[in-house]
């Protein structure tokens, strides 16, 4: 029982960082908690998900699929305050010129937007917007489904480059800290069980389940490689990651898991349900 109730403070530790959501009082506060909460990313992201798929299914029952799309991003920027994109216009911003490491660590610490994080945010909320609109028009169901599932999967992007690469930042005034510096392979196995089972409502959708497994494989191998490049790309820029880039890799993820699953639709029998 005390190990149940400590699994669910940790549930709430990660839901309170990542979100907006109030948690109940009797919770508490423990450092090392930061840690040990990182097993529950998934389960944040599919609540996450699931609030912004709820606004998503509702806004096209009334709007066109762009505007729908718009919306269901404009929900989950909403609930999570925008914590991820920070994160990716950080990371634009101080790794898009050819500046040293330690000029990109010191860009990537100002809260000022500048021209290389404003472009690449209007870039991937735009491609999200859009990707989003074109699975509705084609699978409305599908793509409500999607989303969710999506903001869940891409949650274990984060999870792989810390368990893959070191820190790389200023470890005392770390934006994260001390969450983003380490993760257990215990934590990263819990993690990856958990959105397997989150990934089942998918698999139980009005579908043939060979498409549905063909397009997720389609959709997990973009991520993959996209997070393979990318750190290749932070070891060689920074030697490791910093919180900022753990934000990106999660919104690249999101994206590339869209985009897979609208470049298999037309080769798959998921019809127009």
């Amino acid at each position: 029982m005390h190990r149940l109730l400590h699994e669910l403070r940790l549930f709430f530790i990660a839901l309170q960082f990542f979100t907006r959501v109030p948690i109940p009082a009797w919770v508490g506060f423990e450092p090392a908690w930061l840690q040990q909460c990182a097993r529950y990313f998934p389960a944040v992201g599919a609540l996450v998900g699931l609030f912004s798929a709820a606004v998503f299914g509702g806004a096209l029952l009334v709007f066109p699929p762009l505007i729908a799309g718009l919306l269901a991003i404009a929900a989950s920027v909403w609930l999570t305050g925008g914590f991820h994109e920070d994160g990716w216009a950080d990371t634009c911003d101080g790794l898009g010129g050819a500046v040293s490491r330690e000029k990109a660590l010191l860009i990537m610490k100002d809260s000022r937007l500048g021209s290389y994080g404003a472009l690449g945010l209007i870039l991937l909320l735009g491609l999200k917007a859009a990707a989003l609109a074109a699975l509705a028009e084609r699978a409305p169901l599908l793509a409500v489904l999607l989303l969710a599932w999506g903001h869940m999967a891409s949650r274990l992007a984060p999870l792989l480059l810390m368990r893959s690469l070191p820190y790389a930042g200023d470890a005392e005034h770390a934006k994260a800290k001390p969450l983003a510096t380490q993760i257990g392979a215990g934590s990263l196995a819990a993690a990856a069980l958990m959105a397997m089972c989150l990934t089942l409502p998918l698999l139980a959708g009005p579908w043939p389940l060979g498409d549905v497994l063909l397009m997720l494989a389609a959709q997990i191998g973009a991520a993959a490689l996209t997070l393979l490049w990318m750190h290749r790309w932070l070891r060689r820029r920074l030697g490791g990651y910093t919180g900022d880039n753990l934000g990106a890799s999660q919104q690249l993820s999101e994206l590339l898991l869209l985009l897979a699953a609208l470049a298999m639709l037309p080769h798959l029998s998921l019809g127009t349900t």
